[in-house]
């Protein structure tokens, strides 16, 4: 059975909790005096042993990263993955058990159990065992803290040990350990950002000219894309880490499927002309408020001013922006996808847990999502051209007290599909949608008009 971190780190320093006493580097054993290497003092005797619980993308990053850095305090023991044979290297510290033996794993004496399998299950029941013995965890699976983090957290605490998940979110970018400590002390009243690298890198491209079909194949040759990319490009992951931000930020426990996302796979080339012709582009953006003690949230393509720091982010980069009551804005962007930025955060995690760290106890509350965004739309459509087209469209939209703000046609486009724009003043998406149901029953309708909220 493991022990507790804090538990462990008293003992090994003489009884007193890390951070008391005034023992100089040159009083510390080996262990302790390596942290010159990184500019690092130490007043770890035994570095925590590690249990590295898949050996993918990013669990081989941060492998690397161990047996380079070789960061004071850490120590790989264990690595568990299925059919391990495969995936055996010869560069991890000759020391290292392989396995592909979850209950002898979780079983072993090591500290941390680190899960980069992702996923609920079989995921979610390692954590748990772990958290019940007394190991402390960290992971980046924002499935499975999106759905029981509290639960899970609360389960970490009865034990003497400790849940960290700063690689859950935005990779790289360390937007957790941010909101736990740099900024624990603001009232955060509106999150908005890009979450899920993969969409950004999609649209990206798309602003540059490419169509949707060849940027997925090239993102899922790079490995940013999965071969089934619905959890992506439909919204679903960024739809997750919203949620954990929801709770870190504006301190509410939200039930992920509450919030509907929006796919931006309807997206296309001439949105993005369109989008230009308006000082925009397009990107997917996850945002939630909580405005006169009403809470929203959403995931979607959104169209984004151009001078607006979210249309600044390409290819993979993650970009997060909170608006606190007493700070202001903030602003953290960086890599947000790919095994060597979220490594980064894991390794993070594991040092901060070494050194003593604890997280800053942030309270919340369960919450329902129940609010409207009160935005400008823009709204796409598709016509077999014919007159009265747009005077359809008008009534339609005055019927719900909606109000056009522009009207937007480019030229060079067949009268048999013709393609052009409706802005709206700000409305809420239910009235819209009434509106919307009325439009596209014309006859003259090719395809789903495509709504876009426009972030301002």
């Amino acid at each position: 059975m493991g022990t507790g971190i804090r538990e462990q780190l008293t003992r090994l320093n003489g009884g007193k909790t890390v951070g008391e006493g005034n023992a100089s580097l040159s009083q510390q054993p080996a262990a302790g005096r390596a942290g010159q290497e990184l500019g690092v003092e130490s007043r770890i005797e035994r570095p925590l042993r590690i249990a590295l619980f898949g050996f993918g993308t990013v669990g081989s990053s941060v492998a690397r990263i161990l047996a380079e850095q070789k960061p004071v305090g850490l120590e790989l023991t264990h690595i568990f993955n299925r059919g391990v044979e495969r995936k055996r290297v010869d560069w991890t510290p000759a020391g290292v058990v392989w396995s592909e033996d979850a209950d002898a794993v979780l079983g072993a004496d090591v500290d941390v159990v680190v899960e980069l399998a992702g996923g609920l299950d079989p995921a979610g029941g390692w954590v748990r065992r772990a958290l019940e013995t007394g190991k402390s965890v960290v992971t980046a699976n924002k499935k499975l803290i999106a759905r029981e983090g509290v639960e899970l957290e609360r389960l970490a605490a009865a034990n003497g040990g400790h849940l960290k998940y700063g690689a859950a979110v935005a990779g790289g970018v360390p937007v957790i350990p941010g909101l736990e400590q740099g900024l624990a002390g603001d009232r955060i009243e509106r999150i908005e950002g890009i979450l899920n690298g993969t969409c950004n890198f999609i649209l990206s491209k798309m602003e540059e000219g490419a169509d949707y079909g060849t940027v997925l194949k090239e993102a899922q040759a790079k490995g940013y894309a999965e071969a089934d990319p619905t959890e992506d490009v439909g919204g679903f992951d960024a739809r997750a880490k919203l949620a954990i931000l929801m709770r870190l930020a504006l301190r509410v426990e939200v039930d992920a499927e509450e919030i509907v996302p929006q796919a931006i796979t309807a997206v296309t080339a001439v949105d993005f002309s369109y989008a230009r012709d308006l000082g925009c582009t397009i990107r997917q953006v996850a945002r939630a408020d909580r405005a006169r003690g009403e809470l929203a949230a959403t995931v979607g393509p959104m169209l984004v001013d151009l001078h607006s720091p979210l249309a600044w982010s390409r290819g993979t980069e993650n970009m997060v922006l909170l608006s606190g009551h007493y700070g202001g804005d903030v602003v953290f962007s960086g890599r947000g996808a790919g095994g060597q930025p979220t490594a980064v955060a894991v390794v993070s995690d594991l040092l901060a847990l070494a050194h003593g760290s604890r997280r800053v106890e942030i309270p919340s509350a369960p919450a329902e999502v129940g609010a409207e965004f009160e935005v400008p739309h823009y709204i796409r459509f598709l016509v077999k051209d014919r007159p009265g087209i747009v005077a359809e469209i008008t009534a339609a939209l005055a019927r719900e007290h909606i109000n056009i703000r522009a009207i937007v046609q480019r030229a060079g486009f067949p009268h048999d599909a013709l393609p052009f724009v409706v802005t709206v003043e700000p409305c809420k998406a239910s009235a819209l949608k009434l509106a919307m149901e009325s439009i596209r029953g014309l006859e003259c309708m090719l395809v789903e008009p495509l709504v876009l909220q426009i972030l301002e």
